[in-house]
């Protein structure tokens, strides 16, 4: 289930997705999504989406999300 998930995240939503946790773990998975943008209005949206798109899987069950922004310094 859980690749079926990142692959349609990925063509949905042009985010990058991988399994990043509890590979070892039997009905367990952790998954990571990230995008690269200069609007963090747009950014903010498109997690939003993509958060929305993973809680939509019945046979899912959601235990956590987290979101964070990390800042490019423009001056390297």
């Amino acid at each position: 289930m859980v690749k079926p998930i990142l692959e349609r995240a990925r063509r949905r939503f042009h985010v990058s997705a991988a399994e990043v946790g509890h590979q070892g773990t039997w009905q367990r998975a952790a998954l990571g999504f990230a995008v690269v943008g200069a609007d963090a209005g747009h950014l903010e949206e498109v997690l939003a989406a993509v958060e929305r798109f993973v809680w939509s899987f019945p046979e899912a069950e959601v235990l956590d999300t987290a979101t964070g922004f990390a800042p490019v310094d423009d001056h390297a």
